[in-house]
């Protein structure tokens, strides 16, 4: 499909400019590189060495394109990847604010990005795990640029006051995403601004949710009200047992993906507010219904008094 795409591409004497992210292998993207070149095609997936820069001119005015492949902090000696970032930037002279008036920088990059501590719209499909904030990149650090285009993130959204963008995925990856217009971010960088506007995507197929009885998700006058090939989630109110429900669904829905039974997510919903309640107690309290479980009797002050010292020490 890529091969297909790229090739079609070229055809149209239109640049392509790629960058490995935090899913590929850089040294397997940046095989055949240089001969790739040759057909107006450049891809980087190593950013401990120079980024790279793809210059272009046009009526007077130059724009230079900045590869910056996603990079573990390990790999340049840094601690955090918004240090690993700024010290490339700054290594590379990309750092502090833009002064040529006709010199265009626009950075193609792949990191989880927030502004001021506050981060994108995810989905289920992508995980915030990011403790102590050792992952985020602020967006204070692309300042040079006059346009940052971003990988990662499946919603598309700008963020921060900058011209910095999450072009987001062209499909659906999980039904968290469902209400998502996909696009594709069309950028027009002129003399004087950056215009950016967003052309909506629409699948072969869509990926939606549906909700009711097995019987009633079944009746014809329901299956019609959408296209039946969509991919589906289909959320079961009935009460009572069932057989092979998703067989039964996959007769008129031959794509369905998924089936969820609300009396059982009504189970989960009860034990994630337990979980919720737990979270929320300190160490001592939790150590203290701990010992009550397995006594049968509550802690005395002399035995706290030891689980507090030892608290401390740790």
């Amino acid at each position: 499909l890529l091969d297909d795409f790229l090739t079609e591409l070229t055809s149209k004497n239109i640049m392509v400019l790629a960058i490995s992210g935090n899913h590929d292998s850089g040294e397997r993207l940046s095989f055949m590189s240089s001969v790739l070149e040759k057909q107006n095609i450049f891809i980087a997936g190593n950013s401990a060495e120079a980024l790279q820069r793809i210059e272009w001119e046009k009526d007077g005015e130059q724009i230079t394109f900045i590869l910056f492949p996603f990079v573990k902090p390990a790999e340049v000696g840094a601690r955090s990847t918004d240090e690993a970032v700024r010290f490339i930037l700054e290594r590379e002279g990309l750092s502090g604010e833009n002064s040529e008036k006709n010199h265009k920088y626009v950075l193609i990059t792949h990191f989880f990005v927030t502004d001021a501590g506050k981060t994108p719209e995810l989905s289920d499909s992508e995980s915030p795990v990011h403790v102590g904030g050792i992952d985020n990149v602020e967006a204070s650090a692309f300042s040079f640029f006059d346009y940052v285009a971003l990988g990662h993130i499946h919603k598309p959204q700008k963020i921060g006051a900058g011209e910095v963008y999450y072009a987001g995925t062209p499909l659906k990856y999980s039904f968290s995403e469902t209400q998502q217009e996909k696009s594709v971010v069309i950028t027009e960088i002129g003399k004087e601004e950056t215009k950016v506007k967003r052309v909506p995507l629409k699948p072969l197929r869509d990926m939606r949710k549906i909700k009711g009885s097995l019987e009633e998700l079944m009746k014809p006058e329901i299956v019609s009200l959408a296209d039946s090939n969509d991919y589906i989630q289909a959320t079961l109110t009935d009460k009572e047992e069932l057989i092979d429900p998703i067989g039964t669904l996959r007769s008129v829905y031959p794509n369905i993906m998924q089936i969820v039974l609300e009396k059982n997510e009504q189970k989960s919903g009860e034990t994630g507010q337990r979980a919720a309640q737990i979270s929320q107690k300190s160490t001592l309290e939790l150590f203290e219904e701990f010992f009550e479980l397995l006594r049968g009797e509550k802690m005395d002050e002399a035995r706290r008094e030891e689980v507090l010292k030892a608290l401390e020490e740790v």
